[in-house]
C-alpha cells in the first residue's frame, strides 16, 4: 500500500502505512521532506525510503529539482551522473560535488584521481597536504609542480618546523612571504639582510617585526624608521618621546591619528618649548579651543589666522567671537565678519561692514539670510535683518543684491526701486510682471519712458501694458499724448498723431483723478488738439480735389492762437509755400517764406521747406542773392513720403 502511495501521490496515507510498518527512518525522512514546495520532491523521498529508486529519479527530473537529484546520485554512488547534473543544471553545487567525489576517491585509495578533484573543488591547498602527509616525497613533488604560493608557504612552514631553515627561506621567498623571511633572518641573527628585505618590499608586518628587533637592541633610530614604515606611528611616537627626538616626533604626529597628535601636543606643551608645534598639532587634531587658547597665551598670531580659516558654524560660538575680536583688534575686518557670521551674530557682522565700509559679497549676504524655518530669529527680526542688508547693498551700489534681499524680506516696492537704479531693463520688466502690484507697474512704466521707446516697439508695448495693469489711465493718457507729439515732431505723421490723441482722450475720460476740474481741463485740451490736427489732415487730404478749400483751411489754421503747441507752424507755412510755387504765385510764396522767418526765427527754413523750393521762389521773383541755408532737414509735399519708423503701432491698435 505504501508503494501504491508513490503512484497515487497520497502522502497522508503513506504516513499511516509507514507507521504501521514501523519504518521510523522513512517516517522521519518524509516529515523533513514536507518542507519542499514541490509535491513530486516529497513523493520522491518516499520512493527512496521504499527502495523505488527509478521512480525517485523520474520524480526529481519531473519537478526539476536538480539539487536533490544531485544528492540522490551521490548517495546512490552514481558519481558520473551526479557530476553531469552539477555541470549542466546545478552549477551552484558543482565544487561541492567535486569535493565530495574527491573524498570518496580518497576513501577508496584512489589518491591520484582524488588530487584532480580536490583541485577542481579549489580545496587542494589544505586537503592535498593533509592527504599526502604520510608521503612527504610525493607531497614535495606536488608542491613544486603546482607552483602555488599558498602551498609554498605551507611547505616552508613545515620545513621551518623541521629546522631546515635554508630550504624554508627558499620557499618563503618563492611564496613572497616577506614577513616570514624577515622573521627567520632575525632568528638567524642576519638582521642586515632582514632590513634590506623590509626596505625593498615595504611590507608592514615585516617592518613592524624588524622594528621590534631593533628596539630590543636599543637601536632607536632604526626602530623609529621601521615603525614608521609599518605605519605604527604610536610606537614610533612613544620612542621619540622617550629619547627626546623632537624633530621626528613632529613629523610622525602629523602623519598619525588625532589621538596621537594630541598626545604629542601635550608632550610639547609640558616641555614648554616649541609651543608653535603644540598649537599646530592641537589644530590638526581638531582640538580648536585648546589650540586657540595656547595661541592666545603665546601670542602666535600667524597660527591664529590658520586656525580661524578652519572655523565654521559648527564651532563653539564663544570661540568664534573671541577670534573675531582678535581680528578686529588687528584690523583684519573681513576675516572678523566671516567669523561673526559663522557664530550667527548677524547684526554685529552687518554693523562691522557698515563701520568699516566693507563690500558685502554675495556669499556674505547669503550667510546673513536666515531661513524662514530657523528658530534663531523671529519672522519680524528676520525681515528687519534682510532689509538692513539690502540697505547696505544699496549704499554700496550693489543694486541686484539689494533687490534680492528686499524681495526676500517681502518689501517689493523697495526691491523695485533698487532694480530701477540698476538700469537692468530686462529684469525690471520681468520683476514688474511677476510682482503684480499697481505701484510697481507704474514705477516700471515710468522708468521705461526714460528709455528710447520711440525706436523700440517692445518697450512701448510694455509701457502701455504696465500703465493699463496699474490702472494709471491718466498717466497712460499722458504717454499717448507724448506719442502723438513724437509723430508730429519726428515724422510729421499727423494721422498716427490723431490716433494717439484719440486714445489719450479715451484713457483720460475713463481715469479717476483727484481733481475733476483739472481732468476736464485736460480733456478740453485734447479735444482742441484733436480738432486742429483733424483740420490739417483734412486740408492736406482734399488738396488734390479742391486746392482753394485746402489753402483756405490752412490760412485759417494760422490764425489759431495755440496752433504751435499742436501743429508745427512750419508744416502749415511750408504747405502754403509749396502750393503758391506750383501755381507760380511767387509773391505769395515769398510772403509766406518771410512769415516763416518772422514767426520761427531760430529755425533754418530748410527744416520745413525744401531748398530747391526756396531757390525756385527766389528765381521767380528775380532775387539773385540769398543766404545759402544749411541743409538740416527737408519737409515738403514731395518729401512727405520719407521713410518713417513705425513707432506708434500700439497707438492705432492698443
Amino acid at each position: 500500500m505504501a508503494r501504491m502511495c508513490v503512484k497515487t501521490q497520497r502522502l497522508d496515507v503513506a504516513k499511516v502505512c509507514l507507521g504501521n510498518m514501523g519504518h521510523a527512518r522513512g517516517a522521519k525522512a518524509l516529515r523533513e521532506a514536507e518542507q519542499e514546495p514541490e509535491m513530486e520532491a516529497r513523493v520522491a523521498m518516499l520512493a527512496i525510503q521504499l527502495g523505488m529508486l527509478e521512480d525517485a529519479e523520474r520524480l526529481y527530473k519531473n519537478c526539476e529539482r536538480y539539487d536533490l537529484l544531485n544528492m540522490f546520485y551521490q548517495a546512490s554512488d552514481q558519481w558520473q551522473k551526479a557530476m553531469e547534473v552539477a555541470e549542466i543544471h546545478d552549477r551552484v553545487h558543482l565544487r561541492t560535488t567535486y569535493y565530495n567525489y574527491a573524498k570518496h576517491l580518497e576513501a577508496t585509495a584512489e589518491c591520484n584521481l582524488a588530487l584532480n578533484y580536490y583541485e577542481k573543488s579549489d580545496t587542494h591547498r589544505f586537503e592535498v597536504p593533509r592527504m599526502l602527509s604520510e608521503d612527504l616525497q610525493a607531497l614535495e613533488i606536488y608542491v613544486n609542480k603546482m607552483k602555488d604560493k599558498s602551498l609554498w608557504k605551507w611547505w616552508a612552514q613545515y620545513l621551518e618546523s623541521q629546522s631546515d631553515m635554508e630550504s624554508a627561506l627558499r620557499y618563503y621567498e618563492l611564496a613572497q612571504d616577506y614577513f616570514s623571511l624577515v622573521r627567520v633572518y632575525c632568528f638567524q641573527g642576519n638582521i642586515q639582510k632582514a632590513a634590506e628585505i623590509a626596505n625593498e618590499t615595504g611590507n608592514w608586518a615585516a617592518s613592524y617585526h624588524l622594528a621590534r628587533q631593533y628596539e630590543s637592541q636599543d637601536e632607536i633610530k632604526q626602530a623609529v624608521h621601521f615603525y614608521t614604515r609599518a605605519q605604527a606611528f604610536n610606537n614610533a611616537i612613544r620612542l621619540c618621546k622617550e629619547n627626546n627626538l623632537d624633530d621626528q616626533l613632529m613629523n610622525l604626529a602629523l602623519l598619525s591619528s588625532p589621538e596621537d597628535m594630541i598626545e604629542a601636543a601635550c608632550y610639547y606643551e609640558e616641555k614648554g618649548e616649541q609651543m608653535d608645534r603644540a598649537v599646530m598639532l592641537y589644530h590638526k587634531a581638531g582640538h580648536f579651543s585648546k589650540a586657540l587658547e595656547l595661541a592666545f597665551a603665546t601670542q602666535q598670531f600667524g597660527a591664529l589666522q590658520l586656525i580661524a580659516e578652519d572655523l565654521d558654524e559648527k564651532s563653539d560660538p564663544a570661540l568664534l567671537a573671541r577670534c573675531s575680536d582678535f581680528f578686529i583688534e588687528h584690523a583684519q575686518h573681513e576675516k572678523a565678519v566671516e567669523l561673526l557670521l559663522a557664530a550667527k551674530k548677524y547684526h554685529e557682522a552687518l554693523q562691522l561692514c557698515l563701520n568699516q565700509n566693507l563690500t558685502i559679497t554675495e556669499e556674505m549676504a547669503e550667510k546673513m539670510t536666515v531661513s524662514k524655518d530657523s528658530k534663531e530669529l523671529s519672522e519680524e527680526s528676520r525681515k528687519e535683518l534682510l532689509e538692513q542688508v539690502a540697505d547696505c547693498c544699496m549704499r554700496q551700489g550693489n543694486y541686484h543684491m539689494a533687490t534680492k534681499k528686499y524681495t526676500q524680506a517681502g518689501n517689493k516696492l523697495k526691491a523695485m526701486r533698487a532694480l530701477l537704479k540698476s538700469g537692468d531693463t530686462e529684469k525690471i520688466v520681468f520683476f514688474a510682471g511677476v510682482s503684480r502690484q499697481r505701484e510697481i507697474y507704474i514705477m516700471a512704466a515710468n522708468y521705461l519712458q526714460s528709455l528710447d521707446w520711440r525706436r523700440d516697439p517692445e518697450i512701448m508695448k510694455n509701457i502701455i501694458n504696465f500703465y493699463t495693469k496699474g490702472k494709471a489711465l491718466d498717466l497712460l493718457a499722458g504717454f499717448y499724448d507724448a506719442c502723438a507729439q513724437v509723430e508730429i515732431d519726428e515724422y510729421q505723421n499727423y494721422e498716427k498723431a490723431q490716433g494717439a490723441l484719440t486714445e489719450a482722450f479715451k484713457c483720460l475720460s475713463k481715469a479717476k483723478t483727484r481733481s475733476p476740474v483739472e481732468q476736464e481741463s485736460k480733456l478740453a485740451l485734447f479735444q482742441s488738439k484733436m480738432a486742429l490736427v483733424k483740420r490739417f489732415i483734412q486740408a492736406r487730404r482734399v488738396y488734390s480735389e479742391d486746392p482753394k478749400e485746402a489753402i483756405m483751411q490752412c490760412e485759417l489754421l494760422l490764425d489759431e492762437p495755440d496752433l504751435d503747441s499742436t501743429i508745427r507752424l512750419g508744416d502749415v507755412l511750408g504747405f502754403l509755400v509749396e502750393h503758391y510755387l506750383q501755381v507760380e504765385e511767387f509773391q505769395m510764396a515769398y510772403r509766406y517764406l518771410e512769415e516763416m522767418r518772422k514767426r520761427i526765427p531760430c529755425v533754418n527754413l530748410t527744416y520745413y521747406v525744401n531748398e530747391r523750393t526756396i531757390e525756385a521762389v527766389h528765381r521767380g521773383l528775380g532775387i539773385l542773392e540769398h543766404p545759402a541755408p544749411e541743409r538740416l532737414r527737408h519737409n515738403s509735399m514731395e518729401d512727405n513720403k520719407e521713410v518713417e519708423e513705425d513707432v506708434a503701432d500700439e497707438v492705432e491698435d492698443p
